[in-house]
């Protein structure tokens, strides 16, 4: 096996261009200072003579180097020059560069269109001139590539409107006048009549265009069925390395128009009429042994080709409906044989269908017949049988063989592949040449793997490709981690052959002896595979550190195993990835194992032990014992292999692999998947055009849908009249007539509008004589009022009411979300999208209490915050409920986990039990009331109902006085520890009912809540116990998307269902992640019950990480379900305003939203309006320059640190600790896990054992920080040779937006600076000084104003700065030594630790070591 590969480093060609570079004295940024450094004036034209001699030539001599293209497009070449002076007129080599520079930025995952599709007429042009370049055979081959993937980058950004305006045309109905013969046309437009009509439509638009435009439309029609006959001759004639590159990229466009329905309708008829699947197979490139990857890619496009989708109406076909279909292929060629050719075909007509449906047997059949008849039985059958001579292909036997055989021969469903492919990896599959492939992705080539578009055929289709995706990407991270695992361990063979020794170390991995097969269970019915195959494996541990140990003691029962056989190569081949030279010993086989359960020497089960229980341990244990089920599918093809050729693979394994419990729960999430993709499920219906990507994106929104409710109670949501009066802008208000004017809440709003559902998006075209469509009436909304229930006299029973004054856009989003349908909230930073969110639970709780709540989130952390301010709203505890790990890190008291949340439901018995006892006290009722539940019951159905009845009865007397009515209320002996007295003297009668009423709703609530707690009485077992709480009791039930993913078909097996679903985060969560939570549950009358979907986020923060770079940028695996909404146009509540950052650090990330303003206390509360103390800056960008010499550095792969910003930092954070701020209101932030790694190393040494600084609050990568926030947050941008991924312009977001009241930021200036993404952020941040401005003679807090005109000090550098805050800190330590209340702190600053804190410079590059947990980001 590899454990290095040249491939894994990227090619000097494919690094970014460095600082030195853009800025040097090469030819290209000579030619950038002379032409475009600054952008090109709109009246200035580009000299043709540039772009040809100074630019083209030069490029084409080197082949189009990718150095130079890169460096090119980071000299903005693009942006300055070849757009702004681009027109109509513009030359043939103008539009080419255009097109590479564009295929640069695309292979980097950079915007394109923001540039040049903002220009609708000039990207008209440029789209034409490319439509026609690449028809033009005098271009080189390298040239029309490059054309073509531009063409393919434009078919996957349909979302814009320039680009979908040019696209479309391309593969409209006009594609049929290619099809062979009008009768091939006639028959489909019988299978739907609504094609002859859209036919006609072209053909009437044609005629009604002048000559112009029809020569257009003439171009437009003729231009894919051109591009397909060229590929055809270029498959068929002798072969190069480019056309073969060229040919793999028409695969990938012609892929990517089958794979999204609006492309593939007409397309797809064109190429089954061209028979291009079986002119692909026969071709020259198809059968070359080394055109691996062009195999692959035709695999994949006859996979999208033969999809089972109705391809007009969009409608999926089931596996009968496909089968029948077959059938009836089948069946056709059968009549078609007896009637034409009875004497040779009869046999072949007669027979049934299984007989006739694999290749072999046909192709058995049909040689029977000559070279004419296959000819006549093709063409009887409606297949092409000739073609135009610019297609180069003659019609043989071969292919008439080949086209009859492809169309009727048996063909997997993408559900029977899914079934068949193991989800528990082995060698072969993690050395799979596809697999490997992916590895070396550099954006140069196409990759035959599914992408993630903005819309997919059906759910099945989605599911399909997030299951190949997410295969292949698990198994990539497991390959890399084996191979880590390996190289640590250092095998090398020894004495006789076979045999291994290992020189190294690795915390995951330990050599065992060979596993011993206990038990192979029989197979159960209907498979051949066993049930499962138990083993049990001896791991030796004496010479594990404890806490080594203590990992290996933590595997549980499901957890993934892997065992390798580790061999020398004189014994078989070794697995290899492309290294060129094999190591003396590697891996030779890989299997995968589940754990059953961990024993210790004795055999007793290791579960989690106690603090207590590890302190009494006091001899080190020696063994462990792993009880594991192998993967049975591969231990059955173990066994037949094992018959033919005597190869026992289990008796050569030596190493047991373990993997990080995060990293390892690929199994149980591909299960899901697959389980998924087998079960066919249903969306709701009206959410399931709007997933796909089809029909109106605003269908699936509350004003869209039938449902929609017309009256609805907000509660709390509106603080006050005025309140609600500002949130409902443009609609009439008219209030309750029985209420007085501006009545307090709670409201009741009804919607008195005619028709509550808007009607869909209406058609641009009108009738004759029809009139313009009138704007929609003002909206109406009736409010009402009602006086809250009394819940009881004890301060427990007053409701938790909301306090925030939530803005107008944030009202609509509640009011979105409360309603049925799809809701999408954009939330910037500090737009409070949490707190809407909770309210929308809040409001949909109470509103429906028969409903239940899924709240998801991508992280533990994010859904704490979430889940702690639900607790904090008036929820009863009861109907809450957090699964997975994490729950223990709330911040309560309460445990709302499974197990925790039963204990407090027994917990709650005994207290409302003794309740019940002085109840029974109360009305002097004998007997053991508040023995159990069903005793309780009895009694309240005995004793207590009928008191009240008695009470009750006697209150609607007239004459009953308020004396009389205190007198007879049964229960004041119970309720006489009320803080305040129970009925005041002065109180009406009917306020004193009222009162009764609160009394016997707190009675009431006592018996609901033991009536509820019953069943928990009953059931005896406590995961019986968690499972009914889960499907009967919880009503809101929180847990991670990961979570969902793992143990979605446990959940949903016991009956778990829900109505509406909260995403937290949801940009942040791959799209499979975003769809197994709407998919948790069962269906219900054959679709999910789903009612509402509420999904929360940012889509200009950080997307999904994926760590592979052809699973993110290739595939699209990064995308988001919120962000492919919004792209489709999806209505969205753009939250508006901001409460958490200053004004001016707002600014740095404002521009990046349509509009985002300050909420008011941005501008009066007086943390926001006073300075920083000791800094003349809210936020200040401070230029880091080489420090001893050094700038960057990458001690390892990735792994970047610089010593100067880190230094700088910790200086500031010192100087900031001095000055008197809260260590926990700073954080220190990193671009990269290296410079993590190294500021808390310079912490550590500086700070940790010093008391006057401590550590600050959080250390860690901008990455890990999203959606936390600080008062003030000092930023190390690292990077000093080039961007690197901060070129990211979302990742940039995320860093400006973490800061409340203070932004420090370290960087290289003249990096970021000309950086075109970045530009608008940095124009900013350099208007202020890039040294830092400190003032001196303050101590936090100050009261100085943060604009008020201040002298302040410049550091020169860090040295100054260490300086500076020496000298700070022997003034702090003398005062301390003259003030008497400082001898207890003074004591603990040593001289030691003064000398350590202040001796700037003295942590070198190699202390800074490198740490595995670093290597994670």
């Amino acid at each position: 096996m590899a454990l290095g590969n040249p491939f894994n480093a990227r090619p000097s060609d494919q690094d970014p261009p460095t600082i030195a570079d853009i800025a040097g004295d090469n030819r290209w940024s000579q030619l950038a200072d002379q032409y475009w450094r600054k952008p090109l004036p709109p009246a200035r034209k580009v000299k043709t003579d540039i772009l040809k001699g100074e630019i083209w030539d030069p490029l084409e001599k080197e082949g189009f180097d990718y150095k130079s293209l890169l460096l090119l497009e980071n000299l903005q070449l693009l942006e300055n020059y070849l757009w702004p002076g681009f027109t109509e007129d513009s030359s043939n080599h103008h539009v080419l560069l255009i097109v590479l520079l564009v295929a640069v930025k695309n292979r980097q995952s950079l915007p394109i269109w923001d540039t040049i599709g903002s220009n609708s007429e000039s990207f008209s042009s440029l789209f034409r001139r490319v439509l026609s370049l690449i028809l033009d055979d005098t271009l080189t081959i390298l040239v029309r590539t490059h054309l073509l993937s531009f063409l393919i980058s434009a078919f996957q950004s349909l979302d814009n409107g320039a680009v979908r305006k040019e696209c479309a045309p391309l593969v409209s109905i006009s594609l049929w006048h290619n099809l062979r013969n009008d009768a091939a046309r006639e028959t489909r437009f019988e299978q739907h009549g609504q094609l002859r009509k859209a036919w006609r439509a072209a053909a009437k638009r044609y005629d009604a265009a002048d000559q112009t435009m029809q020569a257009r439309i003439q171009f437009d029609r003729a231009w894919l069925y051109s591009m397909m006959l060229d590929f055809v001759h270029k498959i068929y004639e002798p072969i190069g390395s480019r056309v073969v590159a060229y040919c793999e990229r028409f695969l990938e466009f012609l892929v990517d128009l089958e794979s999204q329905l609006p492309t593939r309708r007409y397309v797809n008829a064109l190429i089954q009429d061209l028979n291009l699947l079986p002119l692909i197979r026969l071709s020259v490139i198809f059968n070359t042994e080394e055109n691996g990857l062009f195999r692959d890619l035709f695999t994949l496009l006859r996979h999208f080709v033969n999809f089972p989708i109705d391809d007009h109406s969009g409608t999926p076909l089931s596996q009968s409906e496909f089968f029948e279909n077959r059938c009836k292929r089948l069946a056709r060629l059968q009549r078609t044989a007896l009637r034409d050719f009875k004497a040779k075909l009869t046999i072949l007509a007669l027979s049934n269908y299984g007989a006739i449906d694999k290749r072999s047997d046909l192709e058995g059949h049909l040689e029977q017949l000559e070279d004419q008849e296959l000819a006549d039985l093709a063409r009887a059958l409606g297949f092409r049988v000739d073609y135009p001579s610019a297609a180069n292909v003659t019609v043989n036997r071969d292919l008439l063989m080949e086209i009859l055989v492809s169309a009727h021969e048996k063909r997997k469903t993408f559900q029977e592949v899914v079934r068949d492919l193991s989800v528990m990896p082995t060698e072969t599959d993690l050395y799979e040449p596809t697999l490997l492939r992916n590895e070396f992705y550099t954006g140069s080539q196409p990759l035959a793997l599914p992408k993630l578009n903005l819309q997919y055929l059906t759910v099945g289709d989605f599911l399909w490709r997030c299951f190949i995706l997410y295969r292949c990407e698990s198994f990539f991270e497991i390959r890399k981690d084996m191979e880590d695992t390996i190289k640590r361990m250092q095998p090398r063979a020894s004495g006789p052959v076979g045999t291994v020794q290992f020189d190294g170390f690795s915390r995951m991995a330990l050599p065992i002896a060979k596993p011993s097969v206990i038990e192979a269970a029989p197979p159960k019915v209907g498979l051949d595979v066993p049930a499962y195959v138990r083993a049990e494996i001896a791991l030796d541990v004496s010479k594990l550190g404890d806490s080594v140990r203590k990992e290996w003691d933590t595997l549980r029962p499901e957890d993934v195993v892997y065992l390798l056989a580790i061999g020398s190569h004189d014994s078989t081949s070794h697995l290899t990835n492309g290294h060129s030279e094999a190591r003396q010993a590697g891996p030779l086989y890989l299997r995968t194992a589940e754990v059953v359960q961990l024993l210790d020497e004795n055999g007793r089960i290791i579960r989690n032990p106690s603090s207590d229980q590890i302190k009494e341990i006091t001899q080190r244990p020696r063994l462990r014992r792993l009880v594991v089920h192998i993967d049975s599918s591969a231990y059955h093809r173990d066994q037949i292999q094992k018959s033919n050729d005597n190869v026992d693979i289990y008796e050569s394994i030596n190493v047991l692999v373990r993997r990080k419990g995060r990293e390892n729960n690929f199994k149980r999430v591909l299960q899901s998947i697959q389980s998924l993709t087998l079960s066919e499920i249903p969306m709701p219906n009206w959410l399931q055009e709007v997933f796909l990507g089809y029909g109106d994106p605003a269908g699936a929104t509350y004003t869209r849908l039938s449902n929609r409710l017309k009256t609805v109670d907000f509660r709390d949501t509106f603080l006050d009249w005025q309140h609600l009066v500002e949130c409902l802008p443009g609609k009439t208000i008219e209030p309750d007539t029985s209420q007085n004017a501006s009545f307090g809440p709670p409201y009741v709003l009804e919607t008195l509008s005619e028709s509550t559902v808007l009607a869909a998006r209406p058609s641009k075209k009108r009738r004759r004589g029809e009139r313009e469509p009138s704007q929609p009436p003002t909206e109406v909304i009736k409010v009402s009022s009602y006086q809250p229930p009394n819940n009881g006299p004890y301060p427990v029973d007053a409701p938790k009411l909301n306090s925030i004054r939530f803005t107008p856009t944030q009202i609509d989003a509640i009011v979105s979300g409360t309603q049925p349908g799809l809701t999408v909230i954009v939330g910037p930073p500090g737009t409070g999208k949490t707190d809407v969110a909770t309210q929308i639970i809040n409001n949909i709780y109470h509103d429906f209490p028969s409903q239940r709540t899924l709240l998801i989130a991508h992280s533990n952390q994010a859904l704490n915050q979430l889940f702690q301010k639900i607790i904090n709203l008036d929820i009863d505890e009861r109907h809450l409920l957090r699964l997975g790990h994490g729950e223990e890190d709330l911040d309560t008291s309460v445990s709302y986990g499974k197990y925790g949340r039963v204990e407090s439901f027994l917990d709650n018995r005994a207290r409302y039990l003794a309740e019940v006892d002085r109840l029974a006290a109360n009305l002097g009722a004998p007997g053991a009331h508040g023995n159990s539940c069903e005793t309780a019951s009895y009694f309240n159905s005995v004793y207590v109902r009928p008191a009240w009845t008695k009470f009750w009865d006697a209150a609607k007397q007239s004459n009953l006085t308020s004396e009389k009515a205190i007198l007879i209320f049964p229960f004041h002996f119970y309720f006489q520890d009320t803080p305040s007295p129970l009925f005041p003297v002065d109180f009406t009668k009917e306020q004193l009912l009222d009162v009764a009423i609160g009394c016997q709703r707190h009675i009431d609530r006592i018996f609901q809540e033991l009536e509820d707690i019953r069943p928990f009485e009953i059931l005896r077992n406590a995961r019986d116990k968690a499972n009914y709480l889960l499907i009967k009791e919880a009503r809101i039930v929180a847990m991670t998307s990961t979570h969902a993913a793992m143990r979605r078909k446990e959940i949903a097996d016991l009956g778990f269902s829900y109505d509406n679903i909260v995403m937290e985060e949801a940009a942040q969560i791959t799209e499979i992640e975003n769809f197994i939570p709407l998919a948790l549950q069962n269906p219900k009358a054959g679709e999910l019950p789903l009612q509402r979907v509420v999904l929360c986020g940012d889509h200009l923060q950080n997307s999904p990480v994926i760590q592979n770079l052809a699973f993110r940028q290739y595939a699209n695996l990064e995308q988001s379900l919120f962000l492919r909404l919004v792209r489709l146009g999806v209505p969205v509540v753009n939250l508006d305003q901001q409460g958490r950052a200053r004004s001016s650090i707002a600014e740095l990330y404002r521009w990046r939203y349509q509009k985002l303003g300050d909420l008011p206390n941005v501008q009066t509360s007086p943390e926001f309006i006073q300075a920083n103390a000791g800094f003349l800056y809210d936020y200040q960008f401070i230029n880091v320059p080489d420090y001893k010499g050094k700038g960057e550095i990458e001690p390892t792969a990735h792994f970047i640190q610089n010593l100067g910003e880190a230094e700088y930092a910790v200086a500031i954070y010192q100087y900031m600790r001095l000055l008197g701020y809260p260590a926990a209101k700073i954080s220190i932030l990193t671009t990269y896990a290296g410079q993590r790694s190294l500021v808390r190393d310079v912490l550590s040494h500086r700070c940790a054992r010093n008391r006057l600084f401590g550590l600050p609050r959080i250390v860690t990568t901008v990455d890990k920080y999203q959606g936390e926030q600080n008062d003030y947050v000092i930023l190390s941008l690292t990077r000093t040779n080039r961007v690197g991924y901060l070129r990211d312009i979302r990742r940039l977001t995320v860093a400006l937006s973490r800061a409340r009241l203070g932004l420090y930021v370290l960087g290289r200036r003249e990096v970021f600076e000309m950086c075109y993404e970045l530009k608008t952020a940095f124009d900013i941040l350099l208007k202020r000084p890039d040294k830092l401005m400190l003032v001196t003679g303050e101590v936090h807090p100050t009261s100085r104003e943060l604009n008020y005109a201040v002298e302040a000090t410049e550091m020169a550098g860090v040295e100054h700065l260490g300086q500076y805050v020496y000298e700070m800190t022997q003034a702090k330590v003398n005062q301390l030594k003259e003030d008497s209340s400082g001898v207890v702190e003074l004591a603990a600053v040593t001289e030691t630790e003064m000398q350590e804190a202040y001796t700037i410079g003295d942590v070198d590059d190699e202390e800074a070591g490198v740490k595995p947990e670093d290597l994670e980001d």
